[in-house]
């Protein structure tokens, strides 16, 4: 791909340079004005940027000040999947030292730089050979507002020189953004949750008086597209009184789904109550939801309401409803229908005000096809479905969760946590997570309770996660192989706390300078890259 520093003519070489710099500049600014949305704006700049400058894979993240997170905003050449994974805490990578110091970061060779993170391409190293990788910030308002990232392959005798232009060119693309008015407005607007944009809006069109209820409060955690898909169609139909039936396997989140639309509907000053119909035995599973009448059963002492009437006035959730016997499929029919029940051993109807939220990890198609549940109750049920997507279809979600598990189980058993290392944070985003959110959850868990030094490492992790397909690594059998592997963590660790300083690191772990050395030169650790460079 061509440069625009490519010319014949030595003699107006420089003044052919500037007028091309001048008018790719003008043509980027002009792409501003043409386009309202954030990111159709921002896919014809990169393109730009590769097609006439030759700056390739170019990437602009930006601040979500909902989360605290670095976020790929548009990536030219990335897939959707990819750009999910460009997710990033501040300070965490080359893009999150960034945004912390405000200074650009220029690498010659990105194939020996050891804190680029490799998170959304995931190439392989020796893709990278050669690569000369620039990171500059983007400046608005007297912050950082995110980054702007490309890189290009250039010839040796030609780097330096090209190197200079190019982050210079750069940080020139980047005050346009910054300087866009219109542009920067936008920004502002949609760093905020988009769940919680669209309960403003919400809350202003109904002239809810909850003080700030629809906005804040959610106990739901997620930015990626999967999740973002999840919460326009939450927001759609919570007002409404509709029944919703969730789908999704075991440890989604599909209870967190049905406490959020009740709290967004206008019920939320009701009660909601929960019944697990698989935890309850048959024969007492329809007395729970229906209640029953003194002497209906052995055992019956004294009347009792069920949960429907319980509910009264607000919203029921019946989780895990394939579970349901057949006869209690037709009595939960007839409430649908008629709003209205009987309590077991009694003959007086009454009349119930509920919105009824289902879940369920079945395929209850399927289920009826089988002829294990009904088709007339399934279609009353599935008025509006909703489906919680897989963990691993939100990977992009991972560290954002873990973040919040980490902290909340710090918080709990009293220790300070904090971050993640590299190597964790690797693990976590490359295992397949059967369990989902709650497998995830007590993995965290377990590794707060076993971090010793307010860092969660991967070896806190459990084992089902440090396997060859998890960590693509072979797998070893000796303990030697094991503790040069632990060893090795450590001292890289070390060594990025230090910011690449040998005497501070074999000082924090205990060893020798001389030991240090050896060390570092037995695995092949280049210390020098661990150094921050002030560009």
């Amino acid at each position: 791909m061509n440069s625009i520093f490519d010319t014949d003519s030595p003699e107006i070489l420089q003044m052919k340079k500037e007028r091309a710099e001048l008018e790719l500049l003008f043509d980027i600014a002009r792409t501003f004005d043409k386009h309202v949305e954030l990111r159709t704006a921002l896919g014809p700049l990169l393109r730009l940027l590769e097609m006439r400058a030759g700056l390739t894979w170019g990437m602009v993240t930006l601040l979500d000040r909902a989360t605290g997170l670095l976020k790929i905003e548009e990536a030219y050449g990335l897939s959707a999947e990819e750009k999910d994974r460009g997710v990033y805490r501040l300070g965490e990578g080359l893009v999150g030292r960034v945004f912390e110091t405000g200074m650009a970061v220029v690498i010659s060779d990105l194939s020996k730089e050891t804190h680029f993170l490799n998170r959304a391409k995931n190439r392989a190293r020796e893709d990278m050979v050669g690569l000369s990788w620039y990171c500059v910030p983007i400046r608005s308002g007297g912050g950082v507002i995110g980054t702007l990232c490309a890189e290009r392959r250039i010839q040796e005798e030609d780097k330096q020189a090209q190197m200079a232009w190019d982050k210079a060119f750069l940080e020139k693309v980047s005050s346009i953004i910054a300087d866009s008015a219109k542009l920067r407005e936008r920004i502002m607007e949609e760093q905020f949750r988009f769940r919680e944009n669209h309960a403003m809006r919400d809350e202003n069109r109904n002239n809810l008086d909850q003080g700030g209820r629809i906005a804040t409060g959610s106990a739901i955690i997620g930015t990626g597209n999967a999740m973002r898909r999840v919460y326009e169609m939450l927001m759609q139909v919570a007002p409404s009184d509709a029944t919703v039936l969730i789908t999704g396997e075991s440890g989604t989140g599909k209870e967190l789904v049905a406490a959020e639309l009740h709290r967004l509907s206008r019920r939320s000053q009701a009660p909601l109550v929960r019944i697990n119909c698989a935890a309850l035995p048959e024969s007492i599973i329809e007395s729970e939801l229906f209640g029953h009448e003194r002497g209906a059963f052995t055992g019956a002492v004294s009347q009792r309401k069920g949960r429907f009437e319980l509910a009264n006035g607000g919203t029921i959730f019946l989780d895990e409803i394939g579970e349901l016997s057949p006869q209690v499929q037709v009595k939960l029919l007839r409430v649908l229908q008629e709003r209205e029940l009987e309590r077991v051993g009694g003959t007086a109807t009454i009349k119930v005000d509920v919105r009824l939220i289902a879940a369920t990890n079945r395929n209850l198609e399927a289920e009826v096809k089988a002829g294990r549940f009904r088709e007339d109750l399934y279609y009353r049920l599935d008025v509006f479905p909703l489906h919680i997507p897989p963990l691993r279809e939100r990977k992009s979600d991972i560290i954002l969760l873990a973040d919040h598990f980490a902290e909340k189980y710090a918080k709990k058993n009293n220790k300070l946590i904090r971050r993640i290392s590299t190597p964790a944070i690797d693990l976590l985003s490359s295992y397949s997570w059967p369990g989902n959110v709650r497998e995830l959850e007590n993995c965290i868990e377990r590794a707060v309770i076993l971090s010793t030094d307010t860092v969660i490492h991967s070896y806190n992790l459990p084992p089902s996660l440090q396997s060859a397909i998890s960590t693509n690594t072979q797998p070893t059998t000796t303990l030697e192989a094991a503790l040069s592997r632990l060893e090795k963590e450590l001292i890289i660790e070390a060594l990025k706390i230090s910011h690449g300083n040998m005497t501070a690191s074999a000082r924090s772990l205990g060893i020798s300078e001389r030991q240090m050395g050896l060390r570092v030169r037995h695995y092949g650790i280049n210390w020098r890259s661990f150094r921050i460079t002030k560009m």
